[in-house]
Parts: structure tokens; C-alpha cells; sequence
């Protein structure tokens, strides 16, 4: 599936941006911003059943697959966070990127209590700025309003699939040079699989106080957790 790709600057590096569930590219237009200043060329994808990208089946290795096909091969940074570090961990072996990050990845669902998809189907049907405002309140009016666009266009069906998400997918091995950035607490990692990870050649930084959405709780303690990455 051939994916709506957001693009932004003109550098001479490249780094991809893929969202987590239930938004679009807009959540990650501070980082976008910042990026762009630094000389990178971005590119933002909407995942399927997301934004502007098309609806259809939903398994992992299918965002994996759109990824692909929508991305270039080669970039010198990618960052997957929550639902998108797990298609990013699925695909990264063919996108083969310098350097990957995985914000907060969605690597264990088995983790995230039973009574969450459901919340959070209710959370998107019903959101108004006052309600997204009173659950984040460290969020800027921009992080408000791309919530808000985000929960508009995502396809609910997503829900529907979710639950045959591989719910322990912890990779195996670091396949290009990676960081694991968590939370503080990280919605799906504990403090093993945090250390699995680390054995399987991960580095491993916790921002904390952050909440799960690292880039809009915290968006320059994201950038600086990212020192040596970007």
C-alpha cells in the first residue's frame, strides 16, 4: 500500500518519522521543525487505517510492508514511536537505515492492561480540545489540535485487529545501530524487557518524567535523549 508521506525540508540527510496509533504525521511537526533546521529532509508517513493513507486489512507485518514501499531504503535516521516503532522494527531490515530509534516502542502489548483498547476507542470518538488539554496538560495548542486531526481520520476498524497484535515482540537483535528511548514509565517495557533488549544490542535511555507521547510531553527532553543520534 502506497502510504500519504508528509515532506519537509531540503537537506541532505534523510530521516523518516512514523507515528503511533491513532495519530498522523502531524504529532510530530516540533520534531519535523527541529529536524529540518538541522539540514535533514523528512519524511513523515501516515500509517494505513491513519491520516490521509489508506484503509485495509491490519496486521504489523502489513505496516511494515507500506513502509517499505512508501519509503526510501537508506535513510540516515529513522524514529518509530509506540504503534509505529513496532511496524519500524518489522521493517527496518529492508529500510536498512543508518541509525534507528524506537520511542517508546509497542514491543510488548502483552503489558498494556486488557481494559486499555477499549478506553481508548471511547478516548478517540469523544475527544475535545478540553479533554486533550486536561490529559496532557504539558502538550502546546499545536500538540492539542494535531491530536484532535489525528482521532478524526483514524479508521476504528484498527481496533478490531489490535488484539492479534504480536503482544511479546521483543527483536531478537539490533539489526542497524539502535536506541530505545522510554518513557518514565514506558507504557509497554519493563524493566527486563528493557535489559533483554540491551543484551540483544540495544542502548537503552529512559526520559524521565516523560509520558508515553515522549516528543509532545517532553520535546526537548526527546531532542536531548537523542544527543549522538541526530
Amino acid at each position: 500500500m502506497r502510504l500519504n508521506v508528509h515532506e519537509q525540508g531540503t537537506g541532505d540527510r534523510t530521516a523518516l518519522l512514523i507515528h503511533g496509533g491513532m495519530s498522523d504525521h502531524r504529532t510530530w511537526h516540533a520534531v519535523t521543525d527541529h529536524l529540518a533546521g538541522l539540514g535533514y529532509r523528512v519524511l513523515a508517513p501516515d500509517l494505513r487505517g491513519h491520516g490521509a493513507s489508506p484503509r485495509g486489512a491490519y496486521r504489523p507485518e502489513l505496516l511494515a510492508d507500506d513502509l517499505v514501499e512508501s519509503l526510501p531504503a537508506g535513510a540516515d535516521l529513522a524514529v518509530g514511536h509506540s504503534l509505529g516503532g513496532l511496524a519500524l522494527a518489522h521493517a527496518v531490515g529492508r529500510l536498512r537505515p543508518a541509525r534507528a530509534v524506537y520511542s517508546d516502542p509497542g514491543f510488548m502489548l502483552g503489558n498494556v492492561p486488557t481494559t486499555a483498547t477499549p478506553a481508548m476507542a471511547r478516548m478517540a470518538a469523544t475527544a475535545t480540545a478540553e479533554s486533550v488539554r486536561a490529559m496532557n496538560p504539558r502538550w502546546s495548542e499545536a500538540d492539542v489540535a494535531a491530536e484532535l486531526a489525528g482521532f478524526a481520520l483514524f479508521d476504528p476498524e484498527f481496533f478490531t485487529a489490535l488484539p492479534a497484535f504480536p503482544q511479546d515482540y521483543l527483536p531478537a537483535a539490533a539489526e542497524v545501530p539502535s536506541l530505545v528511548q522510554l518513557a518514565d514509565p514506558s507504557l509497554c517495557l519493563t524493566a527486563d524487557d528493557a535489559a533483554r533488549l540491551k543484551e540483544a544490542g540495544f542502548e537503552i535511555r529512559t526520559v524521565p518524567g516523560a509520558g508515553h507521547c515522549v516528543h509532545r510531553d517532553d520535546p526537548a527532553g526527546f531532542l536531548a535523549s537523542l544527543d549522538g543520534w541526530i
